[in-house]
């Protein structure tokens, strides 16, 4: 018994959280069967189209597009280390984790944007959204995996939910800094020439705010990598899956497998996303090079 029951009593909060879920499983379920049935098209279909095409094949296109964005030397290492997971017989459980991440990540990204966007418009939202993402942010991971299978038992669907819930947040925070750090004397003369508060969202803060927004997008995908690792605990598929396997049987050759995978992955979609959102950070990259030869061949015509 809590010696300090007298002074304080006790606030079942779990009980009455649980007793919520209780009554969305009972009087929503029909919504819980639309979400699984969404998710899982989305993610077998993804992951069949990954895991049809040859993997050398699709090792070729993510080295060109590390040349395309980066530079000829993360091409390499792209080409190093996907080639590494391929021979640890780790490559189908990678393009099953790359297609959970994919699609948890893209739709974190279609609810954050718009979401910080009123919170930088709005001081209302942004003070209302504020606490709720600070909650999202710091309770423990592992929490979200128990609704989540309450509501969707378990495999795929559960650690999406989990994951986009997870890793929502800073999505919605550098898109909101982004727009809010847009020079203000750009936003005043957009207005002075007329424009509409759609224009100058559309046309000044948006496309200002794009190398923050993108680093927004990078966090996303990293939490979302992570916690599609810890999804593998409710049965997942994918290299989490892998993982808590090798834990569950002390199997340290294949802990160490997937683990290096989940690196490799990691570090290919952080650099590649960085890429994208600031492209003139990185003159070794194939559009750089490209920009430079037009450039040259203009000033030799002019």
């Amino acid at each position: 018994m809590n010696p300090d029951e007298s002074l304080v009593p006790a606030i079942p909060i779990g009980d009455w959280v649980q007793s919520f879920i209780d009554w969305l499983t009972e009087n929503v379920s029909w919504l819980f069967d639309l979400i699984k049935a969404v998710f899982s098209f989305l993610v077998e279909n993804l992951t069949f189209g990954l895991t049809a095409i040859a993997p050398v094949a699709l090792i070729v296109i993510c080295v060109l597009l590390a040349w395309v964005l980066r530079s000829w030397k993360f091409a390499l290492g792209t080409a190093v280390m996907f080639l590494l997971v391929l021979s640890m017989g780790q490559w189908v459980h990678m393009m099953e984790t790359t297609a959970l991440v994919l699609v948890a990540t893209v739709i974190a990204v279609v609810i954050a944007i718009p979401l910080g966007v009123l919170a930088a418009r709005s001081r209302t939202v942004s003070a209302i959204v504020r606490p709720i993402l600070d909650f999202m942010q710091t309770m423990p991971a592992f929490v979200y995996l128990i609704p989540a299978v309450t509501m969707f038992s378990i495999g795929v669907v559960p650690g999406m939910v989990a994951t986009i819930i997870f890793a929502l947040p800073p999505g919605v925070r550098m898109t909101e800094l982004g727009i809010r750090q847009v020079d203000t004397e750009t936003v005043e003369a957009g207005e002075a020439f007329g424009a509409t508060p759609w224009q100058i969202l559309r046309g000044i803060q948006l496309p200002l705010a794009v190398p923050t927004i993108m680093a927004g997008v990078n966090q996303v995908i990293m939490l979302a990598l992570s916690m599609g690792v810890i999804a593998g605990m409710i049965g997942a598929p994918g290299l989490g899956k892998e993982v808590v396997e090798a834990i569950s049987s002390l199997d340290l050759p294949l802990g160490v497998e997937a683990g290096l995978s989940v690196v490799f992955l990691a570090v290919f979609l952080d650099r590649l996303t960085a890429a994208l959102g600031a492209p003139s950070q990185y003159p070794g990259s194939l559009v750089a090079l490209v920009r430079r030869r037009r450039r040259k061949r203009a000033a030799a015509d002019g």
